[in-house]
């Protein structure tokens, strides 16, 4: 699913322009960061070599070149040797984000930090004020990154690889982290920007369950058209016992039992369900017993549907966060009145969304076709829909 993003006042991110790839996003992590907090060095080969073995713990990095000629390597604004401090350049391949890396190796990173800031000020000056709002670089311990792509950016920064802020104009979203840098009047951030939506979620962009219009058919302007109710967890079971959730055959409400999981089968509520809101839970399908667990679900009831709604939003953040994208082994919170069901199993879920239930929708910029429910949840950002997009879950 395309997630469509507002970044023109809230990116904060810088870009080297004529770096391919860089319209599309870009990140960079604290130049001159304590190694608790970045890149570790000592891999033998020299910085370069480096660069490539700490990145490949997180992305691709193949066919290392470090000739300042090879085509691979950006021109134009990318740094050469001996500007901002750099010594050496290389470039590497990501198959898994199919594009390159470009790597500079700068002597000494608060320089290259103030260099690069000098560039931004000095492009904004002369008429290019949204100049670095979008970056595509990355800085480590020894280090800086240019990733021609927003695949290879965002697996980068799940390390400790930080993205350059020096657009004034620029900030960082609610949910991402704002640490210092070397220079003043720039910043560093696990936020990833980008033109075309490709880069991090930004979770503060504002979503219009209407779609923007006016009424669509089976999206009422206010109110809803209806959601299930259970009054316990035995009328929820009967409710559902005709769906594919397998709570005829195997269901418990035993509380050692509804609190297992498996690597195939993660419950959207962990740890503690009252804190979630919810006043009873029980367990379809058959756990682990000397083999592997088979359709895990769980059924709840619902004694405050906003904590619940707040505390799965939270947690379906977090998983977006990697990467965008949903985990194919993560339940989805499907909700009713009082009631609600976790189940990562989409037969189901289509069985369902026939019984009238929603499931929570907390990604950024998501609107449904016309005719699919699309309601407003009881948490800000989120929506409650029967529309699921066909896209790829890792």
């Amino acid at each position: 699913m395309r997630i469509k993003r507002i970044l023109a006042t809230t990116a904060a991110l810088t870009c080297l322009a004529a770096l391919p790839g860089c319209k599309g996003g870009g990140q960079s992590a604290p130049p001159g960061a304590p190694a608790s907090s970045a890149a570790p060095a000592g891999a033998a080969g020299g910085p370069l070599v480096e660069a490539q073995e700490y990145m490949r713990q997180f992305t691709g990095c193949e066919d290392l070149g470090t000739k300042p000629d090879d085509p691979r390597l950006p021109s134009g604004d990318f740094p050469k040797v001996g500007q901002w401090s750099v010594t050496e350049v290389g470039v590497c391949r990501d198959g898994r984000g199919e594009g390159d890396i470009a790597i500079a190796v700068p002597k000494d990173m608060k320089a290259f930090q103030a260099g690069y800031q000098q560039y931004v000020m000095d492009k904004i000056a002369g008429g290019d004020g949204a100049y670095g709002l979008f970056s595509n670089v990355l800085v480590g311990k020894g280090f800086v990154a240019f990733p021609t792509k927003s695949k290879s950016a965002m697996a980068l920064l799940q390390s400790n690889i930080r993205v350059l802020v020096c657009n004034p104009g620029g900030r960082v979203p609610d949910g991402y982290k704002r640490e210092k840098p070397l220079v003043e009047g720039c910043g560093l951030t696990d936020f990833f920007a980008t033109e075309d939506g490709s880069g991090s979620p930004n979770f503060e962009t504002p979503q219009d369950p209407a779609g923007g219009g006016g009424e669509k058919p089976g999206q009422p302007k206010t109110g809803s058209l209806g959601l299930p109710r259970a009054g316990s967890i035995a009328e929820l079971r009967k409710l559902v016992n005709d769906s594919p959730l397998a709570c005829k055959e195997h269901f418990s409400t035993d509380p050692e039992a509804v609190a297992i999981e498996s690597i195939d089968f993660q419950p959207v509520i962990k740890g503690s369900a009252v804190d979630w809101g919810v006043t009873g839970r029980a367990l379809c399908g058959q756990p682990a017993d000397g083999q592997r667990a088979r359709n895990l679900s769980w059924l709840d009831t619902v004694g405050d549907m906003r904590k619940l709604q707040t505390k799965a939003k939270a947690a379906q953040q977090a998983d977006l966060k990697d990467d965008g994208e949903l985990r194919a082994t993560a339940s989805r919170l499907l909700v009713g009145e009082n009631v609600a069901v976790e189940t990562n199993n989409a037969s189901a879920r289509f069985v369902l969304y026939q019984m009238q239930f929603l499931s929570l929708n907390c990604v950024p910029g998501f609107s449904a076709p016309s005719g699919y429910r699309l309601e407003k949840a009881q948490v800000e950002g989120c929506v409650l829909t029967n529309y699921e997009p066909e896209h790829p879950v890792r």
